[in-house]
């Protein structure tokens, strides 16, 4: 899966030059006393059949983490798509202001832990308000996610408590992860308008850049709330994930001022939410302003669930993860638009690494995805791969020109009992 025009994915690997002094068995946990059951098990035919935002997932086995003598064990290079960089334990804040190169820094997220544990702050997401002054000639979305999970160093100074097999504070898993502004406030209001929609990688950091100048130039003036929901979930016995998890974020927007590129007459929110087995939603109705020039719809998909199915279209369980869906979309009753979101392989996202050990012992993992099966990691999926961002769906026909009320309706058919598509929707017109 390639990312979108405008969204760039930083494919993160650390340098190992620290990790010898743990001994460890096989990726991603570990902890006093913990037994090597070897690899993963594998149902069916593909590994790890957990789902993003789905708290009943299966892990890889379990590390027997006991700090050694690294010895002489080499160190294998670090290795990634695109850049890689060493991870630092702790990210810069953001600081406001010009940066000297005409980009103004707008703090959104300063190092915000997104918890696992319900009656602690920020659980499952965290919001911030955002004040817009007008439009920009750019605005560029930056996100970094960290984890207590990678690399695996930190276990020196963050070991596992006795008995379990994660550091406490961390998400093993592969998660949704999404950015939306103006959540609804009440019952009525319009949906969120989603910016990004990405999953977490399995355990480990990511960074996230994306080009948000049309949606943010066509908001109104004023205060915005911003929201990251990550919807990370614990093992309280620290078996399969960390017992109290979650996620460490930083957001800012890089704001170029200048006249806007484009003249944004409406960015309209459709649809945000999920979608289960049964009735498609109601059509939505939208309003295409008099001049618009171009349109487009913007549709983000990625399947989800927990279902045991044994649909044919779906390679294995749980549904929707594993399954071929046919999208459909149509405006006032007319089809605009149908394509199966699928991605054929997860394998870049699963770039082959080794831990050594001091008695030269080692296992292989996947860089980029550190606590995943490297099986699982590298699956087909429904329209999307852990730590990569899903591209959006973009139609623009004619039809999304045509000045006045319009209605606007989607449809998956086939989608399982207990599995679900986490979808949202946005209409975007331009004028001169």
């Amino acid at each position: 899966m390639n990312p979108a025009a405008g969204v760039t994915v930083r494919r993160i690997a650390v340098t190992m030059a620290a990790f010898l002094s743990l001994g460890m068995a096989n990726a991603c946990g570990g902890g006093s006393g913990a037994k090597d059951p070897g690899p993963a098990d594998v149902p069916e035919d593909v590994a790890d059949p957990g789902s993003a935002s789905d708290a009943d997932e299966d892990v890889p086995a379990p590390l027997d983490v006991q700090p050694t003598d690294p010895g002489s064990a080499d160190v294998p290079p670090a290795d990634a798509i695109g850049e890689t960089i060493d991870v630092p334990t702790e990210v810069a804040a953001d600081v406001p202001g010009d940066t000297g190169t005409g980009v103004t820094i707008v703090p959104l997220f300063d190092l915000v832990r997104i918890t696992s544990v319900g009656d602690q702050p920020n659980f499952q997401n965290a919001r911030t308000t955002l004040h817009l002054d007008g439009p920009a000639a750019a605005v560029r979305l930056v996100l970094d996610l960290d984890t207590t999970c990678y690399p695996f160093t930190k276990r020196v100074t963050d070991p596992p408590p006795p008995g379990q097999n994660y550091p406490a504070d961390c998400d093993a898993f592969d998660r949704n992860f999404e950015t939306t502004i103006d959540d609804p406030a009440k019952d009525g209001d319009p949906p969120a308008i989603e910016l990004v929609r990405a999953i977490t990688p399995f355990g480990g950091p990511m960074h996230v850049e994306a080009d948000v100048t049309d949606v943010l130039n066509g908001l109104a003036a004023g205060d915005h709330t911003v929201r990251i929901q990550i919807p990370t979930w614990s093992d309280g016995a620290g078996r399969i994930t960390g017992s109290a998890g979650g996620w460490t974020v930083s957001a800012h927007l890089e704001v170029t001022p200048g006249p806007a590129p484009r003249k944004v007459l409406a960015v309209t929110p459709l649809w945000n939410g999920s979608l289960g087995a049964g009735d498609p939603p109601a059509p939505m109705t939208f309003e295409v302003p008099a001049g618009t020039t171009s349109a487009r719809l913007e549709i983000r998909a990625t399947g989800h669930g927990g279902a045991t199915t044994t649909d044919p279209a779906c390679h294995s369980n749980p549904a929707e993860e594993f399954c071929h869906r046919t999208h459909s979309w149509t405006v006032d009753g007319t089809v605009i638009g149908q394509k199966e979101l699928w991605i054929d392989t997860c394998q870049p996202w699963c770039v082959p690494a080794d831990w050594f050990n001091a008695d030269g012992t080692h296992f292989a993992y996947c860089s980029l995805n550190p606590c995943g099966n490297p099986m699982s990691v590298a699956a087909p999926r429904a329209n999307w791969c852990p730590g990569s961002v899903t591209d959006a769906t973009v139609l623009d026909v004619p039809v999304l020109q045509a000045a006045g009320p319009h209605t606007f309706a989607f449809e998956v058919p086939g989608i399982a009992e207990g599995g679900i598509w986490r979808i949202s929707a946005v209409y975007v017109a331009i004028g001169r």
